[in-house]
C-alpha cells in the first residue's frame, strides 16, 4: 500500500510517520511541497506519486485567528480538501481526511454521533463543516475522522504548554465548563492506518481517546502526571483554579460540550480505545517533556 500524507509537520503527521505500518510506503508533504489550497499543485504531486491512500492531516487550526483570517481558513480547511477529493477521484485513490468536533455548536448534553447535524459557531468550525460537505459530494466513499483536543509529547499544544506554565507558575486559572475529550495524537494515527487497511470502510467516524473532561480536568491530571514522571518536580506547588469560560473571552466560541462518540469506530474496525487519563500516563511517562 503507497500512503500519502499532508501536514507532515504537525503533530498527527508526526505521529502518523512514527507509525507507519510495515510494508507500506510513506510519502510525506509539508506545506513547502504540497499546498492543498493549491488546486494545481494537488493535481500534479498527486499524479507523479499514484498513492493508493491519501491521509489528508494538514489543516488551519488556529481557531482565534480564523475569526480575523477568514479566507486563510477556509482556502486550508474547505478547499484544501475538495481538491484533495478531486484529484482522489480522477486517480482512483481512496481518501482520509481529518476533522473536528467544532463542526458541533455543543449545545447538546450526550456524546455526538457521527450522523449528528454540523451546526458550527466558529469560523474555523465553518471552515471545516465545508471541507466535510466538499469531500462528501465529491467522493462519497471517502472516510471522515472527526477528532478533538489532539496533544503530544511535542510541539505546541496544551500539554506542554500547561507543562511549561506550571514550572513557571504558581498559580493557574483553566476553563472548567467546556467538556470533550483529550487525544493523543499517536491514537488518531492508529485509528487512521486501521481505516485505511479496513477497505469497506467509507463514511464518518469519530476518534478521540475513552471518557470525558473539562480543560480544568486535563490540566490537574497533566499536574498530577507531571509530578509523577518526574517532568514536574515532586514538591512543585501550582494552585490550579477552576474558571468559566466567560472568565476568559477569546474571539472564537467554542462548543461547550463536544464529546463525540466512537461505537463506530470500535464495532466496524476494531480500534480499542483507553481512557484519556491512562494515555495521557504513558504519553507522559514516556517522554522527556
Amino acid at each position: 500500500m503507497k500512503i500519502l500524507i499532508t501536514g507532515k509537520n504537525g503533530q498527527l503527521g508526526q505521529q502518523l510517520q512514527k507509525q507507519a505500518p510495515a510494508g507500506a510506503t510513506v510519502i510525506a508533504h509539508g506545506r513547502d511541497t504540497l499546498n492543498i489550497a493549491d488546486k494545481e499543485q494537488v493535481f500534479a504531486v498527486l499524479s507523479e506519486a499514484r498513492p493508493d491512500v491519501v491521509i489528508n492531516a494538514a489543516a488551519y487550526t488556529a481557531v482565534d485567528k480564523a475569526q480575523s483570517e477568514v479566507e486563510q481558513a477556509h482556502a486550508i480547511n474547505a478547499r484544501g480538501p475538495e481538491n484533495l477529493a478531486l484529484a482522489c477521484r480522477e486517480l482512483g485513490a481512496r481518501l482520509i481526511h481529518v476533522s473536528t468536533d467544532f463542526v458541533f455548536d455543543g449545545k447538546q448534553s450526550h456524546p455526538y454521533q457521527p450522523t449528528d447535524i454540523r451546526k458550527p459557531v466558529s469560523v474555523y468550525g465553518e471552515s471545516k463543516a465545508r471541507g466535510e460537505e466538499a469531500v462528501e459530494a465529491i467522493l462519497p466513499e471517502a472516510i471522515i475522522v472527526r477528532t478533538a483536543w489532539v496533544y503530544d509529547s511535542e510541539g505546541g499544544n496544551f500539554a506542554t504548554t500547561m507543562l511549561r506554565l506550571m514550572r513557571e507558575r504558581d498559580q493557574l486559572g483553566i476553563v472548567a465548563d467546556q467538556i470533550g475529550t483529550p487525544t493523543w495524537a499517536g491514537t488518531l494515527a492508529k485509528a487512521l492506518y486501521a481505516l485505511a487497511s479496513s477497505p469497506e470502510a467509507s463514511g464518518i467516524y469519530h476518534c478521540t481517546d475513552a471518557g470525558a473532561a473539562s480543560w480544568y480536568d486535563f490540566a490537574v491530571a497533566i499536574f498530577e502526571e507531571g509530578k509523577a514522571s518526574g517532568l514536574l518536580p515532586e514538591d512543585r506547588q501550582v494552585k490550579i483554579g477552576p474558571i468559566a469560560t466567560s472568565d476568559y473571552p477569546t474571539p472564537a466560541t467554542r462548543p461547550s460540550y463536544s464529546v463525540l462518540d466512537k461505537t463506530r469506530l470500535t464495532k466496524e474496525v476494531g480500534v480499542e480505545l483507553s481512557h484519556w487519563r491512562q494515555v495521557l500516563r504513558s504519553v507522559l511517562g514516556a517522554h522527556n517533556l
